[in-house]
């Protein structure tokens, strides 16, 4: 179906669009103004037409427009969306900047009246479901406990590291991640580079004022074991020449995929005292593994584990993915019958998001081209399914391996329009998942697609993305390290 939204005017066409896609997820929405002659003059089989009257509070006045979309949609569709009119990446900002202000005035957390006000307001104002209000207020709850012992401030930050390789490129992937066999004979140029730009960002730091001490260390891709275990071993040692990691509060490495972890690798992050790592299989269904393009098998989930395991790794996360291609409740529930019984320290649930640059996109949109259908059915037949049915199911999964929910984030274009949320046990969850989401620290990133972000007491929050091409960042590291310069 074609959907078009005409405005009076362009504000808030972000935020409608988003809106309407969610309840038309696999639908084309286009959005424009009435001074759009071209779009107007186009036919569409639906077409809203909003007005948007002038207003002071611009927040007040977005919050009622979705809010009035909302209902008009979910009347014409005979559906209500679990988060209500919220899009945003961080549904849990909402909670926490509330539970701050409870604190600034010297309220407890744990008043039951403060727990109602911030259920009642986001109820009244976004329409949100009281499962994931409980969830998000339960989240921030958490999140403001596991960061109070942090000493936080301007000149404080964490560190992140992008590996863009991979032993294969999932189906659903968008991140900035290459087969690594194509940059064989580039790796060490490229991680050369990362070097490089961190030396010469450390040096401009410091000459400001900033200590050379990160909080936390995270490497993510792609997949950082993707590398060798010489590498990682050099990679590592001449990071540690450039800041220090005496005091770091966590150490995470993305091992992810099980095809690339072997003993070596495991025994040189262990040497470096990484504290996290990851073991992700997605999910636990061969079949599904071989149709999104991971070249590893169930049984290589288990050993990559167990590797870990013995090598002395206490704290280790699985991710899994709800939504893959043909999986429903019974493929759910074998994947988390395997997860348990592996017993890790954290699980990560994801819901999955069909992206527009992911070949997964591609491979339905020329399916859908090929035959006019409007949904996934020409896709191997196979459907796209995710519910807060499955949702629970992964959450009572954690509740037994004695987790909690500690953070949250959504995506566009997710299955049920449902979130990530990350459980963990206590003393295991990843300090740096919650302060880049909450955005509660300045993240110095380096590599190609990184993006580093600055975050100043006043809660003004600045950006610098680095390019995703290997090539050009690899060109371009001089530019970045001044961008990176100006901007703390």
């Amino acid at each position: 179906m074609n959907i078009g939204i005409k405005l009076n005017k362009d504000d808030f066409m972000y935020d409608v669009h988003s809106l309407v896609k969610s309840f038309y997820p696999d639908d084309d929405v286009s959005i424009f103004t009435e001074d759009d002659r071209e779009k107007c003059a186009l036919q569409r089989d639906l077409l809203f037409e909003l007005t948007i009257p002038d207003y002071r509070d611009r927040k007040a006045a977005k919050d009622a427009l979705k809010k009035d979309l909302y209902h008009l949609l979910a009347a014409l569709t005979g559906q209500s969306l679990p988060w209500g009119t919220l899009s945003g990446i961080r549904p849990t900002k909402i909670p926490m900047k509330m539970l701050d202000k409870a604190e600034a005035s010297g309220r407890p957390m744990a008043d039951p009246v403060l727990k109602e006000e911030i259920s009642h307001y986001m109820k009244e104002t976004y329409e949100t479901s009281d499962d994931k209000i409980d969830l998000a207020i339960r989240v921030a709850s958490e999140e403001k406990k596991l960061l109070a012992p942090l000493k936080l401030g301007d000149f404080s930050y964490s560190l992140y590291v992008n590996i863009p390789f991979c032993p294969s490129i999932c189906l659903y992937c968008t991140f900035a991640s290459s087969p690594i066999d194509r940059w064989a004979d580039r790796i060490e140029g490229y991680l050369d580079t990362v070097i490089r730009e961190m030396l010469a960002t450390r040096d401009r730091l410091v000459q400001k004022g900033y200590p050379a001490k990160p909080t936390t260390v995270y490497f993510g891709g792609g997949t950082p074991t993707a590398l060798s275990a010489d590498q990682l071993d050099c990679l590592i040692s001449r990071m540690k020449e450039i800041w220090d990691f005496q005091d770091l509060e966590e150490f995470t490495v993305e091992a992810g995929r099980p095809d690339s972890i072997t003993a070596d690798k495991l025994q040189v992050l262990k040497k470096h005292g990484v504290s996290r790592i990851s073991v992700n299989p997605q999910t636990m269904n061969q079949k599904t593994l071989d149709l999104i393009g991971r070249d590893h098998t169930v049984g290589d989930v288990r050993a990559a584990f167990d590797l870990a395991r013995k090598i002395g790794f206490d704290n280790i996360n699985m991710d899994m993915i709800l939504g893959l291609p043909g999986e429903g409740r019974e493929e759910v529930l074998t994947t988390l019958e395997e997860i348990q019984t592996m017993d890790p320290d954290s699980l990560t649930v994801h819901s999955l998001a069909i992206k527009r640059a992911s070949r997964l996109k591609q491979t339905i949109r020329e399916d859908r081209e090929k035959d006019g259908q409007a949904d996934y059915g020409n896709f191997e037949g196979l459907v796209f399914e995710n519910s807060e049915d499955l949702m629970d199911l992964a959450g009572d999964c954690a509740d037994r391996l004695g987790m909690v929910p500690y953070y949250l984030y959504r995506q566009k274009n997710m299955r049920g329009n449902l979130e990530n949320t990350g459980f963990a046990r206590p003393g295991k969850a990843c300090l740096y998942n919650i302060l880049i989401m909450e955005e509660k620290q300045s993240i110095l990133a380096f590599g190609a697609g990184a993006s580093t972000k600055r975050v100043t007491g006043g809660g003004r929050i600045d950006r610098i993305v680095n390019p995703k091409n290997v090539e050009v960042y690899m060109e371009k590291w001089r530019d970045l390290v001044k961008k990176k310069a100006a901007l703390f």
